[in-house]
């Protein structure tokens, strides 16, 4: 994709996850390479919360902060010279979780690439719901020579 993708746009347009490990339903805004926005709606019948926890679901922390991952992968995926390119966790730093996050939630989820390097990028944003934060994360990633398959 040579331009960036228009809000309401489906993720799976730029990201290679799927169902059941697609965390985001709409992408919000994409500015390619800086920064990205989406949103991920919580039903309720992920199977996830079957097991965590019986009686009192709560969205698993290392799911918010994949959600997030996915959120900066957009902005690079947008990048022409990224079409097609598989972008993989290269760390996770300074995480703080706010509050607990259950069905029936929307994350609002925004993310800024604050640093790349070659094919390194560092991003830095938050997660809220109702516009109170759920959680804060610095991620880096890498933007792999690997192909996509189509």
């Amino acid at each position: 994709m040579s331009s960036p993708p228009a809000t309401g746009d489906d993720p799976r347009d730029l990201l290679p996850h799927r169902p059941p490990f697609l965390f985001i339903d709409e992408i919000v805004a994409i500015s390619p390479g800086e920064s990205a926005r989406s949103r991920w709606t919580l039903t309720g019948d992920e199977d996830f919360f079957s097991g965590h926890f019986p009686g009192y679901p709560l969205l698993p922390g290392v799911l918010i902060v994949e959600a997030l991952a996915q959120t900066a992968c957009l902005a690079a995926a947008a990048m022409p010279e990224n079409t097609g390119k598989l972008a993989v966790f290269a760390g996770i730093e300074k995480v703080r979780f706010r509050r607990q996050v259950v069905p029936g939630d929307t994350l609002e989820m925004e993310m800024e690439i604050t640093r790349w390097r070659r094919s390194l990028a560092e991003a830095s944003g938050l997660a809220r719901i109702n516009g109170e934060k759920a959680c804060e994360a610095t991620l880096r990633f890498a933007v792999t020579d690997q192909e996509i398959p189509t």
